[in-house]
């Protein structure tokens, strides 16, 4: 006999997306979360000083705002207290010569911009947006449905039909191109080049992975149709909104309780144990856990797939917040409103901070995201002050060494590591704000470990669900032998970021399986 129709175990966006569907749908549900909070990492706090709310994790909705999961939910979401704020000005980058390019919610601006720093770049970006525009359903759908699928062989058939085998083949040729590749033989503007490389790290791509160049301008089409919006009262709020929609549809979410093991019956789940000893029984589990979580822990009495001991995870990541005493005074004149803000040198700088990162070390010159929530939303901290979110996705789970030789390391994160870093960090924000000194307030740093330790989901520090290189994403993640959300147990299945279609704030993975069970 079941308790439940549905009883999930995580509570991130996934498994939250999953939950609103499936309650919306009349089935029981049931959420389970380990912490005594829901939203993995959609977290807002004060860390710094009283009034001040940062997002410690999680901030930019626009993988949200722009794919299904807010089509389906939006409007119900809404009507439970969910808004967000936005600025025109999406994203900017920084280079440490005080140049500045900004990118605006407006084509026709961005064109005339880029061509300016460089004759046919404006142009070429045009292009490059048009053509994610003309392909916008088959790519999204692509990515919003599981791929091995009925439904994706005659997405792909029709695509066949409608271009010719030969121009379809060229299509995926050219979706593979690496970031620096498309950059490179594109724009002639290093503030061009230096505006979009970034960009790869926030999918946990490097300049040089397959397919770069494709998610780059995925995400430059999202920025300007959508811009980079945060959620009013901070990313919690999103958590928050998502429980009462699923309470009221007759869900339940309990928190504080952590699911030890899943209940195996020849083969079938029928239910799990808790780490204090409870049985609840369901007719389906949904885990929105990391491989390692599911396997070697929830089913570790179980014979675990040996595709999965090569399961890897990614690079870690840096989370730095300020309290500021006044708003910021860019070295650069544009960038009040600016949402992100990437303080970066182009291609080649993006790409040797992310390898020192991958080769052990911290890097030398980090690449630098700064948001801005203030901006788009005054609630964040008294009136007249402001906060800065900033993340590094280039730091090493496990440390060898320093890039610049300065830093004394050992193989973990410590403290006083955690601080120098942080320090490091800070001289480069110091060298792009002019009144830097004169308004910090005050500072939390958050090392890999740091944030491993606030979500087991993110092993090492990995915000991304694991390395997003080809051979463990579409088809293959989290493993080549894995379809969809199936597990090797009936009735268990397997969503979050390390299921396609992968990281990111989407909920792309509890909306697919919803659909799938019928939500």
């Amino acid at each position: 006999m079941s308790d439940v129709d549905h009883l999930i175990i995580g509570s991130g966006i996934n498994a939250l997306v999953a939950a609103a569907m499936l309650a919306r749908k009349g089935d029981s549900v049931l959420v389970v979360e380990r912490e005594d909070r829901i939203g993995g990492c959609m977290m807002t706090e004060e860390i710094t000083l009283p009034g001040f709310h940062h997002d410690v994790m999680a901030a930019t909705f626009v993988l949200f705002l722009t794919g299904p999961a807010h089509e389906a939910l939006g409007a119900d979401l809404a009507e439970h207290g969910l808004e967000f704020c936005h600025s025109p000005h999406p994203t900017a980058t920084l280079r440490p010569n005080g140049q500045a390019l900004r990118l605006e919610m407006d084509r026709a601006a961005n064109v005339a911009a880029f061509n300016k720093r460089a004759p046919g770049d404006g142009d070429q970006h045009a292009a490059d947006v048009g053509a994610i525009e003309a392909d916008a359903e088959f790519l999204f759908a692509l990515l919003g449905q599981p791929l091995w699928s009925r439904q994706s062989a005659w997405l792909l058939a029709k695509q066949a039909w409608k271009r010719g085998l030969g121009p379809l083949k060229a299509w995926f040729g050219e979706a593979l191109e690496p970031g620096r590749a498309w950059l490179e033989t594109r724009y002639e503007s290093e503030d061009v080049q230096a505006l979009w490389a970034p960009w790869v790290l926030h999918v946990g791509l490097t300049p040089e992975a397959s397919y770069g160049g494709q998610m780059s301008r995925v995400i430059a089409f999202a920025l300007e149709a959508a811009g980079a919006p945060v959620v009013k009262g901070g990313a919690a709020q999103m958590a928050a909104a998502f429980e009462r929609l699923i309470t009221a549809k007759g869900g339940e979410i309990r928190t504080g309780v952590e699911a030890q093991r899943v209940l195996v019956e020849n083969g079938t789940a029928t239910g799990i144990e808790t780490a204090t000893g409870e049985t609840i029984h369901a007719k389906n589990i949904i885990a929105s856990v990391a491989p390692g979580q599911l396997y070697e822990g929830l089913l570790k009495e179980q014979p675990r797939p040996q595709t999965s001991r090569k399961f890897r995870h990614g690079r870690g990541n840096f989370q730095l917040h300020y309290a500021l005493d006044a708003a910021p005074e860019w070295v650069a004149d544009g960038l009040d409103d600016v949402a992100l803000i990437h303080l970066a040198d182009g291609v080649d700088a993006v790409s040797r901070s992310c390898n020192e990162a991958e080769r052990g070390l911290l890097p030398a010159v980090p690449t630098i995201c700064v948001g801005q929530p203030h901006r788009l939303d005054p609630s964040r901290c008294p009136e007249g002050k402001a906060v800065l979110w900033l993340q590094i996705p280039d730091a090493p789970q496990v440390i060898k060494g320093d890039a610049a030789g300065e830093i004394d390391t050992t193989a973990d994160w410590t403290e006083a590591t955690r601080e120098a870093f942080a320090d490091r960090v800070e001289d480069i924000l110091r060298q792009s704000i002019r009144n830097f000194d004169a308004i910090k307030l005050a500072r939390r740093a958050y090392s890999p470990a740091d944030l491993a330790g606030l979500n087991v989901n993110l092993v090492g520090g990995d915000p991304y669900g694991g390395a997003c290189t080809l051979d463990q994403f579409f088809l293959w993640r989290p493993f080549a032998d894995q379809n969809n959300y199936a597990t090797p147990i009936k009735g268990l299945y397997h969503i979050g970021a390390s299921t396609h279609p992968g990281p990111g704030l989407g909920g792309g993975s509890g909306l697919n399986l919803a659909r799938q069970l019928g939500g």
